[in-house]
């Protein structure tokens, strides 16, 4: 945003460059999703992260380098963009179903819990090391992102070897693509709350248009800006350690469209402010609603998918994560270009209410789930449990 304010564009202009940096990330994404969730129940889940974090590491080094020099412009951001894009098709789905074959079934709800909030709290918390470090150092964030990826690496290189369910059903790769796609559309548990994050979220998502409400609407600058990005990440951290002392058991469906709701209209609140320490607070519930989430959408969809199939189903899962995410910031941003920020935030925030109340009708099972068993057909003990628990 701010280089394209410097090369004389205005706010509204400016906004739709940050719709392409989110487009070009998503568009590898839904191109390569629907394989890159087949390698990673056919390879080695932990050699597929490996080498897609080492290419994220690249990409962070090349951006802190040509940022330190001063030779960054917009085309290096969207040559980076598109390779982060490509690689996260593929180190999503190999990260997610890495985490369940880690720890013996006793504990596998916990563990899909705190995976899912650790992923998501990062997810949140990066923006807001990032607007702390950016208004240091431009260069900052870049270098910081890379020596994380770096630590990333190393601690895969610790995990010993990682066994798993052999691929069920079709033989041939497309087959088993199709098997996976099949299993979501079928699974309504998990067609249903997958969708509601990718309608939800796409709507309703603000982050990519923070610039233009620091710079312009609440004119609060750089530090400004920071805090923005900052707030959600409060509201996402003091959810997570709720639930880290007081896991969440009974009545998650509808737990689940209420945190959705109340997000929708946190953000439609956001947009109508003018005051920072109104729109900080609406933030932070943002960040709280968004946690709350995500904690009890990932915990379902991880315990109502079979180990063979996790790759793929989370692959499915990334792609609408990307959507909401990327895709709701190109949305978000080409509609601040034609209706301003504020405008393209509050539709979003309403759009994510009408979303609760259409997804608790078109999927019941989600108002009826009260805790987070999975069936009695995906009770049964996988390969590397079995092997876990006969460990002396």
């Amino acid at each position: 945003y701010t280089i394209a304010r410097g090369n004389g564009l205005n706010a509204y202009e400016a906004s739709g460059q940050l719709a392409l940096i989110g487009l070009l990330q998503f568009l590898p994404l839904f191109v390569l999703s629907p394989f890159s969730g087949l390698a990673a129940d056919r390879f080695n889940r932990k050699t597929v992260s490996r080498l897609t974090i080492g290419l994220q590491f690249f990409g962070a080094g090349y951006l802190a380098w040509t940022t330190y020099t001063g030779h960054i412009d917009l085309t290096s951001l969207f040559s980076v963009a598109v390779l982060l894009g490509v690689v996260r098709a593929f180190n999503g789905p190999a990260l997610s179903a890495l985490a369940p074959n880690l720890v013996p079934k006793a504990i596998l709800p916990n563990a899909i819990a705190l995976s899912s909030i650790a992923w998501q709290t990062g997810m949140i918390v990066g923006p807001a090391v990032g607007g702390y470090a950016y208004d240091a150092m431009p260069a900052l964030p870049y270098a910081i992102a890379a020596g994380l990826f770096l630590v990333s690496i190393i601690a895969i290189s610790t995990i010993g070897k990682v066994p798993r369910s052999p691929i069920t059903g079709a033989q041939r790769p497309i087959g088993q693509v199709i098997d996976g796609w099949k299993y979501v559309l079928h699974n309504k548990m998990v067609l249903g709350a997958i969708t509601l994050d990718l309608m939800a979220v796409f709507l309703a998502g603000a982050t990519a248009l923070f610039p233009p409400f620091a710079y312009d609407i609440l004119q609060v600058g750089e530090t400004g800006l920071a805090q923005l990005a900052a707030a959600p990440a409060i509201g996402a951290a003091v959810t997570a350690l709720w639930f880290s002392f007081r896991p969440l058991k009974t009545n998650v469906g509808p737990k689940m469209l209420w945190a959705v709701a109340l997000f929708g209209l946190a953000t439609i609140i956001f947009g109508l402010s003018r005051s920072m320490p109104l729109s900080l607070a609406m933030l932070v519930i943002v960040g709280a609603a968004d946690m709350f989430s995500v904690y009890i959408r990932q915990s379902l969809i991880q315990l109502h998918t079979p180990d063979d199939k996790r790759g793929r189903v989370s692959s499915a899962s990334l792609l609408t994560i990307s959507a909401s995410n990327e895709g709701g910031d190109a949305f978000s941003g080409f509609l601040a270009s034609v209706i301003g920020p504020a405008g393209a935030v509050i539709f979003g925030g309403v759009g994510a209410i009408v979303t609760v109340a259409m997804w608790s009708r078109i999927f019941p099972v989600l108002r009826h789930t009260r805790t987070f068993d999975p069936p009695p057909s995906l009770r049964e003990e996988t390969p590397e449990q079995t092997l876990q628990e006969k460990i002396p």
